[in-house]
Formats: C-alpha cells, sequence, structure tokens
C-alpha cells in the first residue's frame, strides 16, 4: 500500500493520561482533556503552523536549534523563492556561497552562540581568502538575511538577528579586502576588431546591445513578439528584466539603426528567439563544408563524423555566458584585451551622456535615478562615435513627441 505523502497526523487519545495529542515530525505535543474544543482548536493551530513550517518539526525551545539546521532549512525555502521563469536566479547561488562559509566554520554550534564576532570571523577568512570588498559585504548581507528569515519563521530568537545587524559592512580603505575595478567602457576600437571573428548572429547581437545599450540579457532574450513596430521608433519590452520583481516597466528604444540589424531575424516565428546558437552552428558547419579539399567521394560525408547522441545540442536561445564565451573566443582571434558584453552598455551609456546629456542616458537605460546611470556613463570618453539615439528617438521621447 502506497505510503500517504500528503495525509495529516491524526487527533489521538493518550490512554495513559486521556490527553489528545498528535505527533509531529516525530514528536508527541499534548493537547489537553482528549474530545474537548480547546484541544481541537490547539491541534488546528500546531498543524497550521506545522503546515507553514514545510511540514518540518516545530521548535519549542529556539536556543536549542543548530546553526547548521536553519541553514539546512534555509535552502530548502531559497530554491523555491529564487525562481524565475521556472530557472534558478544568480541570487540562489550568492545564497548558496553564503551558507557554505558559514558552515565550513560553525557546523555544530547553535544559533545562540552564533554572535557578531562569530560573523566578523566568517568575515575575516573570506577576506584571508582575497574576496573583494563589495563581494565580503553581499555575502554578510546574506548570512543576516538567513538569521532575519529564520526570526520570521519563529525558529530564532530575534535577539540573534538583532545582534548580527549591528556588524557594518566593510569600508572603503578601512580593511584589507580589495576592492574590485571600476567596470569601464570597452574601447570601441576593440569592438569593432573583434567583430569580423565573432559569428554573425553574435555581431549582430554585439551591434544591437551597442546602438539600444540593452543589458546582456535583454538581448539573448530578444523575440519578434516582444517588439511593437506600430511607430518610427521601434520598442522593445523584454518577457522578463532585472527589475521586474519591482514592478517596473522595462522598454527598449530601437531607432533606425538598430532596426536595420534586427530586420532580418523578425521573419522567424514570432515567439521564437531572434539570435540562436543552433542557426550559427549550422552556418559554422556550412563555411566549413565549403572550404573542404577532399572530394566528396572520398574521406567523411557531411554530418556523418557527428556523435549520435551528443551530451549537448546548440539551443534555441544563448545565455548570458555563451553570449560572454563567443566574445571571449573572438578576443583571442582578434589579439584584443577581453571585454565583456556589460561594458558595451557602459559604452553606450558613455557615449549617449557626451552626445546627449545624463538625462537622455537615464532614459535610455531604463534607470529610475540619476545616480545609477553615473556609474554607467563616464563623463567623458576619447573616442565617441555613437549615432543612436538620433534625432528621432529624441523626438520619440520628448513630452511632445508621439511616445
Amino acid at each position: 500500500m502506497p505510503s500517504l505523502k500528503n495525509s495529516l497526523p491524526r487527533y489521538r487519545k493518550h490512554r495513559g493520561t486521556g490527553q489528545a495529542v498528535v505527533t509531529l515530525s516525530g514528536r508527541d505535543h499534548y493537547l489537553g482533556k482528549h474530545g474537548t474544543a480547546a484541544s481541537r482548536r490547539q491541534y488546528d493551530r500546531l498543524i497550521a503552523e506545522w503546515l507553514a513550517n514545510g511540514r518540518e518539526s516545530l521548535v519549542s525551545a529556539p536556543d536549542g536549534i543548530y546553526v547548521a539546521e536553519l541553514l539546512n532549512r534555509y535552502l530548502k525555502f531559497a530554491k523555491t523563492y529564487y525562481v524565475k521563469g521556472g530557472k534558478p536566479t544568480g541570487e540562489l547561488a550568492g545564497m548558496k556561497d553564503a551558507i557554505r562559509q558559514v558552515e565550513r566554520n560553525y557546523p555544530r554550534a547553535l544559533v545562540v552562540d552564533f554572535g557578531p564576532l562569530a560573523l566578523k570571523a566568517v568575515r575575516q577568512q573570506m577576506i584571508d581568502a582575497g574576496r573583494s570588498r563589495s563581494t565580503i559585504n553581499q555575502a554578510v548581507g546574506r548570512i543576516k538575511r538567513i538569521f532575519r528569515w529564520g526570526a520570521s519563521e519563529q525558529l530564532i530568537p530575534v535577539a540573534v538577528h538583532q545582534s548580527l545587524a549591528t556588524v557594518e559592512g566593510l569600508r572603503r580603505g578601512k580593511s584589507a579586502a580589495p576592492d574590485r575595478p571600476r567596470v569601464a567602457p570597452v574601447n570601441a576600437e576593440d569592438v569593432e576588431a573583434t567583430i569580423p571573428h565573432l559569428p554573425p548572429a553574435v555581431a549582430d547581437m554585439v551591434r544591437l546591445q551597442r546602438l539600444a545599450a540593452m543589458r546582456p540579457g535583454e538581448v539573448c532574450i530578444l523575440r519578434p513578439c516582444d517588439v511593437d513596430r506600430s511607430d518610427d521608433v521601434w520598442v522593445y519590452r523584454p518577457s522578463t528584466h532585472k527589475n521586474e520583481h519591482h514592478g517596473r516597466q522595462r522598454l527598449i528604444y530601437l531607432g533606425p539603426q538598430s532596426q536595420a540589424v534586427l530586420l532580418r531575424y523578425l521573419a522567424r516565428d514570432s515567439e521564437a528567439y531572434c539570435f540562436q546558437p543552433r542557426d550559427s552552428e549550422a552556418k559554422r558547419r556550412s563555411a566549413r563544408h565549403l572550404e573542404r579539399q577532399t572530394p566528396i567521394s572520398c574521406g567523411n560525408r557531411p554530418g556523418s563524423s557527428r556523435k549520435r547522441k551528443p551530451k549537448r545540442l546548440p539551443g534555441n536561445c544563448y545565455s548570458t555566458c555563451s553570449y560572454g564565451r563567443a566574445i571571449a573566443r573572438a578576443c583571442d582571434k582578434a589579439k584584443v584585451a577581453h571585454w565583456t558584453a556589460n561594458q558595451l552598455r557602459h559604452l553606450a551609456a558613455t557615449e549617449i551622456r557626451q552626445r546627449y546629456g545624463l538625462e537622455a542616458a537615464q532614459i535610455i537605460l531604463g534607470h529610475s535615478h540619476a545616480d545609477v546611470t553615473q556609474i554607467y556613463a563616464e563623463e567623458s570618453y576619447p573616442d565617441s562615435r555613437c549615432t543612436e539615439p538620433n534625432a528621432e528617438i529624441l523626438r520619440f521621447l520628448s513630452p511632445d513627441g508621439p511616445g
């Protein structure tokens, strides 16, 4: 007979005492005299709390919970919370790293024994490992968040989280932790030298991202159905974006030059991704076939040397990682310094600010505050050859324009 995984623990009578009892996660909870309304209410309350706690045992003595148990419970929660589009987000990986930092040093410590000094000891180990100041501050913030969650779930005393909250982040120049170098705009000449060595689809992704100042992830997931082509300036609304959980709308404006790059990718199915790795792979194989020196009657026939069941097949959408790897390979071929797709956004922001001002850069980048735009847009850049956004986009964005 199959086990009833979704059944609730029974309300039972303890014969020795005459009390009602329920067993939750192997532990008996006495509810009062059996059959009374008060014992039924107590049963309903405990069952509701037990279900809200993910069918985990209820902790009646918070001082007795171990740090490892708290981390394990939070990880179960994080695997369901930090999900976007059915896939785990990058924050989940950051949480797992923070959890490893604590488990490595305090595997059998009680929660009440994990105070500010313990958190500082974990932080010091990250400093000794050579991690940057911002990375360490992020990890410490995640650890505090875990303990705050534990307090909200009544797993640990609130005082534990409050004491950890007193640990301030590392200040610039006040610790041995190095600071990350600021992300600078990529040299425009390096971009032009790299483009000929990129697959055609990736080369167009680079051109489009620079013209429209997109994020790398936004150019990867572009689909025809996401582009509004009803006006002179097209508007691209990504199906998902970085700040959608804040309720913000992301609009990306595509002028004539961006439209010229994108136009030939819009003929495919409206819900298919415009830039697909399998198209690039097909073109690469076709180019290799044209360079073939051996006659078709001799040697391997086209396709005969492929694996029957390869572990990985070209997908229908570039990821930010595969997009970045393609750029890195092209940089090696072009013999230029490595640059990243995110630096294209910095380049576009800097060029737009230099030519049209900070407010225009803020609108094109989709930032709510100009302070964020200043991180991307440098005040000056020696090689500014930006041609978009042009007057047509500025007209579209002006108060009297059609937008």
